[in-house]
């Protein structure tokens, strides 16, 4: 039976109408979102002509989540479409950030592979409002600070305390769990009392309008001439370094005039008063701290000092009063320049080529370098050289330069750093500030690599003969190219050894940077 003499239809009827299935209008029914119009005699349910619209209306809502008061009431017209909608959406933003709350818990835990015993911590922890949150670091600055007079330091970490947006990420959640932990260490809280000792003595009472503005111009100098100079593969303790020192020190000078005690030029006190600073700046630990900070709040990134603040320590601490300036050596030839990299080259070149893959591993005389460690700083030695001829300067020392083939990579670097020597002007050019001859870096090049040609040999148990034909001049622009670098401890050259009396002049080479 599917329509009355009066039109109305039956609940199979108006199943097969709407595609609703019968058992769920029966269930709309009994809830009393969809009421029949009549009954046959036989107690069956009918409905009237407007059931069909009705129950399209009342699918829409419940596909939508809206619960079933909320539908009668709108059937009701007790309350608008709209106002439940609201309602409703309302209510879903509160589900929705419950639920990626939840997975960005169940994230962390997966990342961090938390224990079962951590697991309720981690849950408290994620669960934290953004006044308990404050809290938690509020205690930690109060506990690290207790009895330090440093209230512009104390202000400054308070004023960043973490505030998680409502609906945090899983790396933002992550990284509020892991500060959390953090700052509960022993070790931090010790870091940061440092820190802030170091600031009660050394601010000034009434810092000028412009002292951060200042720190910040220092503080950029310093990163940049420091990246600068790691790209062009200077060494912190090496007469190069000298006037990037000066340089330093002349700008940050008038930044400590309001200081107790400012050091009025650039001599021992300053650059001893310049490293104590770099050196407070350089915990770890609190680095760590803001790293945390910014990745928990979505601010961005602090820039990290570890490879440009080692380089400036390092430098300071080779050049600890002012010295003469840069001396350049005498400018060379630079077709002999080119011909003694040449022929440094094919002899290395030599040695790389017989390196099979099984000895990648073995150590060499160069401190915590394998042989592949050793080939990989070779190449980069010739790329970074090669991109500053084409005026494009490197600057990724770290990263592996080797690929699968070590011997083609090595080669490869060798060819373009010929192929630069001889195309693109550069031995007669001069560079920098100093007006130094292009025709040093072909010079530079061939020292470095008989020096480290000279360590793949004594790896590999070779004739440490290398380049005789050339050798003798490598070390005589060894000498005049690093005649004035320190021998400091941990530097580039340990101290010279005295050569053998028959040895060649790579051995003799060798002696002289200390190996």
């Amino acid at each position: 039976m599917n329509e009355d003499g009066d039109g109305l239809l039956t609940i199979g009827a108006l199943a097969r109408r709407t595609g609703v299935p019968v058992k769920t209008v029966r269930r709309w029914s009994d809830e009393g979102l969809l009421p029949p119009a009549a009954r046959t005699p036989a107690g069956y349910r009918l409905y009237g002509p407007d059931a069909p619209a009705r129950l399209e209306i009342v699918r829409t809502l419940r596909e939508l989540g809206i619960g079933v008061a909320e539908i009668r009431a709108v059937l009701r017209s007790e309350r608008t479409v709209a106002d439940a909608a609201g309602c409703w959406a309302d209510a879903l933003d509160a589900q929705i950030r419950t639920l990626r709350l939840r997975r960005a818990v169940l994230r962390a835990v997966a990342a961090r592979g938390t224990a079962a015993e951590e697991l309720p911590d981690v849950h408290r922890l994620a669960r934290l409002t953004a006044a308990e949150r404050r809290r938690v670091i509020e205690e930690f600055v109060a506990d690290a600070l207790d009895g330090v007079a440093a209230p512009a330091y104390r202000a400054g970490l308070l004023a960043a305390a973490p505030d998680l947006p409502e609906d945090p990420a899983p790396d933002q959640l992550a990284a509020w769990l892991d500060l959390a932990d953090h700052v509960q260490r022993p070790e931090v809280r010790a870091a940061l009392r440092r820190l802030a000792e170091y600031s009660a003595r050394t601010t000034p009472a009434e810092p000028s309008a412009t002292a951060a503005e200042d720190a910040a111009r220092v503080a950029g100098l310093m990163r940049e001439r420091a990246e600068a100079a790691l790209a062009a593969g200077v060494a912190a303790d090496s007469p190069a370094a000298e006037p990037v020192v000066a340089e330093l020190v002349a700008a940050w000078l008038p930044t400590q005039t309001d200081t107790a005690d400012p050091p009025q030029r650039d001599d021992a006190h300053a650059r001893a008063r310049l490293l104590e600073q770099l050196e407070a700046a350089a915990e770890p630990h609190i680095e760590r701290y803001w790293q945390l900070m910014c990745m928990a709040t979505g601010r961005p990134q602090p820039p990290r000092w570890d490879a440009v603040g080692a380089w400036t320590a390092s430098a300071l601490r080779a050049h600890p009063e002012p010295g003469p300036g840069l001396v350049l050596p005498p400018a060379p030839d630079p077709q002999r320049a080119l011909y003694v990299y040449e022929r440094v080259a094919a002899h290395v070149t030599a040695l790389v080529d017989a390196v099979p893959e099984e000895v990648l591993e073995r150590p060499t005389p160069c401190d915590d370098w394998t042989v592949r460690q050793l080939i990989d700083h070779m190449t980069w030695e010739n790329l970074m050289i090669t991109s500053i001829a084409r005026d494009a300067p490197r600057t990724d020392p770290d990263a592996g330069h080797l690929g699968d083939d070590h011997t083609a990579a090595f080669r490869a670097s060798v060819d373009a750093l010929l192929a630069a020597f001889t195309g693109t002007g550069v031995l007669e050019r001069t560079y920098g500030p100093y007006e130094a001859p292009g025709a040093l870096f072909a010079q530079q090049a061939a020292v470095e690599l008989l020096a480290h040609g000279w360590d793949l040999a004594r790896a590999l148990g070779a004739s440490t003969d290398l380049a005789p034909e050339v050798a003798d001049e490598v070390l005589e622009a060894a000498r005049g190219i690093y005649g004035a670098a320190p021998r400091t401890e941990g530097g580039s050259f340990a101290p010279e050894r005295p050569a053998p009396a028959a040895a060649g002049g790579a051995d003799r080479l060798a002696a002289y940077l200390g190996r």
